[in-house]
């Protein structure tokens, strides 16, 4: 069973062609609220959360918790993606125990491959600190970029349930899969 708490954190920054991933900082707080409150970013994910409410709930310094990176093109944050360990609470059955990958990314950057870039690399670093390990994926049916990245990174789809008022895809990416990552279309 993954336990993302048994790695250290934060690991150093991962460094891909033209990214970096890091833990988050306090000059990132301002595109955290921005992604969270953006209509479009929220389509698939329950919509949009409220700015007032964002403001209020994310720290001036908002610190990473392990699985936590903010994905920064030349000094500034675009999106952010997290690794999660799942504990059962997850609609999926075949959730519990597993690690499972999200990720977010500011509109005016899709289109452009870093979503692609960014978690093929997330995923080699997670493979070399928790070798053995699989990771899962949750993403709306509905969300067809979204499931395209996601056998792109390797993940195989194993089921669709409902939650959240919509046809959720679910999917599993064994360890030691080589993705056919090239530019994405997010």
């Amino acid at each position: 069973m993954a336990d993302l708490g048994s790695v250290t954190w934060p690991p150093e920054p991962i460094r891909t062609k033209r990214l970096m991933l890091r833990e988050p900082e306090a000059r990132d707080r301002a595109a955290l609220i921005e992604l969270n409150a953006s209509p479009e970013v929220g389509a698939y994910i329950g919509g949009a959360r409220p700015r007032d409410e964002l403001e209020a709930a994310i720290p001036a310094v908002p610190k990473g918790r392990p699985g936590q990176f903010v994905v920064d093109l030349d000094g500034a944050m675009i999106g952010a993606i997290t690794l999660e360990s799942r504990d059962g609470e997850h609609q999926a059955p075949r959730a519990a125990g597993k690690v499972e990958l999200g990720y977010l990314f500011l509109p005016q950057v899709w289109g452009r491959g870093y979503a692609a870039e960014s978690c093929a690399a997330v995923l080699d670093w997670f493979s070399g600190v928790l070798p053995g390990e699989p990771v899962v994926l949750t993403t709306q049916t509905a969300n067809v970029r979204s499931v395209r990245l996601a056998t792109r990174l390797g993940f195989v789809e194993t089921a669709r349930f409902e939650a959240y008022g919509a046809e959720q895809w679910f999917g599993v990416r064994s360890p030691g899969i080589q993705q056919g990552v090239g530019r994405s279309a997010l």
